[in-house]
């Protein structure tokens, strides 16, 4: 009996407990509904910068520099002279080149009057018709010996044109490794030059970029921007002007070309920046970058369904913006994600969800 009396009692006080401990309490979490809308936003791409021209300047005759005539980062004009070679060697070859020009048309000259003579001759039958062909003969050698001084006389002068070396452009002059008085070779590299007044970005795009921009409407965002080496923006937008043929077999991009103003003389030939090129994204899904977090390099959000279950989606964002997340798939507008308090629920927890208004969105 007594044992009988101990069990009931123990039994009570069970069921007593059981019927004063309090039901688990279900916590509440603000929740957004995912942003379906068409968006714009910047493609970051690594560019190059180079001159509108750039060319080197090479001697075309060997020779000492007997004047130098500019600086380096001197600003110049189509035509000035840059650089002069000793060219009296070269004044002689073009007197020795006259001097045999002029003997030359002497000798012509001097065979015409006899071919004169003799044709006259020929014709009252004084002399043989050989006579009269080895007169023609001899002139027509003349001639070809008067053309060749005259090659040689212009070529002496062109080459004697060549111991001045002039800017073939407005442009700035770079560095001049050479000094007064030094031998140079010819195809000497004296300097190069370049003209500033506008540079181009060349920037590699996928062909999925290719492809929006292609089938999009250009006019409306064939506009870009500069982002220098420093990571400031460059004051002035471009334009794409062009893009290549053909694809990069071995990386999948194509080249674009955009032109910007450089009246500041800021962007340099070789500088390197960063070109922003809008893009358009239709029927984007948007969500808070707070709303996430991440696994082993996967993305998820917690999604809050109908019976207020807590269950996990994984998400593949294809831009991220300054606070949200743009998807092209992977949720629904009806969707409940959770966006406060991410770190205290796990999947499978029942939650009271409180829909609440998107944060402000912000590229």
């Amino acid at each position: 009996m007594t044992k009988i009396a101990l069990s009931i009692l123990l039994l009570l006080t069970l069921t007593s407990c059981s019927e004063n401990t309090p039901a688990p309490e279900i916590k509440s979490y603000q929740v957004v509904n995912p942003i379906i809308t068409d968006t714009t936003y910047e493609r970051a791409y690594a560019a190059n910068i180079n001159s509108l021209q750039n060319v080197e300047i090479r001697n075309k005759v060997r020779g000492f520099i007997e004047e130098i005539y500019v600086d380096e980062g001197q600003k110049v004009q189509t035509g000035q002279i840059l650089f002069a070679l000793n060219s009296k060697e070269l004044e002689q070859q073009i007197h020795k080149a006259e001097a045999t020009l002029q003997s030359a048309q002497a000798e012509l000259k001097g065979v015409e009057i006899e071919y004169d003579n003799t044709k006259k001759l020929f014709d009252k039958n004084i002399v043989a018709k050989s006579e009269l062909d080895l007169w023609a003969t001899k002139v027509a050698l003349q001639k070809a010996k008067l053309s060749a001084a005259r090659v040689e006389k212009e070529q002496a002068s062109l080459h004697f044109q060549f111991t001045k070396i002039r800017a073939p452009f407005n442009g700035v002059i770079n560095r001049i490794p050479f000094k007064k008085g030094s031998l140079v070779d010819e195809g000497a590299l004296l300097t190069s030059i370049s003209n500033n007044e506008f540079v181009y970005a060349y920037y590699n795009v996928s062909e999925i970029d290719y492809l929006e921009y292609a089938q999009g409407n250009h006019k409306s965002n064939n506009k870009v921007k500069l982002v220098l080496a420093n990571n400031t923006p460059y004051p002035q937008q471009g334009v794409i002007e062009t893009t290549e043929s053909e694809f990069d077999a071995s990386t999948g991009n194509i080249a674009f070309r955009a032109k910007f103003p450089n009246e500041n003389q800021l962007l340099k030939q070789g500088s390197s920046g960063k070109i922003l090129a809008p893009s358009h994204f239709k029927n984007a899904i948007l969500i808070p970058q707070k709303a996430t977090f991440e696994v082993q390099g996967n993305i998820y959000v917690y999604v809050v369904d109908k019976q207020n279950k807590v269950g996990i989606k994984k998400i593949n964002p294809v831009v991220r913006l300054s606070n949200f997340f743009v998807l092209d798939i992977g949720l629904e507008k009806t969707d409940a994600i959770i966006l406060e308090g991410i770190q205290s629920v796990k999947e499978g927890d029942i939650v009271k969800p409180q829909l609440v208004q998107m944060p402000s969105f912000s590229k």
